[in-house]
């Protein structure tokens, strides 16, 4: 599934994403620094009822979250990781199976932890600013 949009149009698409039949809670977001991952990101987080602020978690890797039904959510910006050991090390693979929502940024960084039933998606900048996302579920 094929999505292009202005970053304007960013929470409508969050929404499609998230209406999207049998969605694997575990996805992992490709694109280039600055494409708009952790933009995507925040507002799925928003539409799924989280009320704190939420931000990328560059620096602790992971933000933990809460919706308003009490569900927990798991954003990952794995980018300063130096080894997937590192990853093995601080239990990414606890999160990764326990059935909460996990968002995960540079997943190139541990490929051996990501589970295989996961969903993927990636984000390209077009030339008129707008992006294409494509989602794999």
């Amino acid at each position: 599934m094929t999505f292009i949009y202005s970053l304007i149009e960013i929470d409508s698409v969050a929404k499609e994403i998230l209406n999207i039949p049998s969605l694997k809670k575990v996805i992992t977001f490709n694109a280039e620094m600055g494409a708009g991952k952790t933009t995507l990101i925040k507002a799925l987080v928003n539409e799924l009822g989280v009320v704190d602020n939420s931000s990328s978690p560059t620096f602790s890797l992971v933000n933990e979250y809460q919706t308003d039904k009490g569900e927990t959510l798991y954003h990952f910006d794995l980018y300063r990781l130096n080894s997937e050991e590192e990853a093995y090390d601080m239990g990414v693979d606890e999160y990764f199976y326990s059935g909460n929502w996990c968002f995960i940024e540079w997943p190139e960084k541990t490929p051996n932890l990501i589970p295989i039933d996961h969903a993927n998606i990636s984000i390209k900048v077009l030339e008129d600013g707008k992006r294409e996302l494509t989602i794999n579920n």
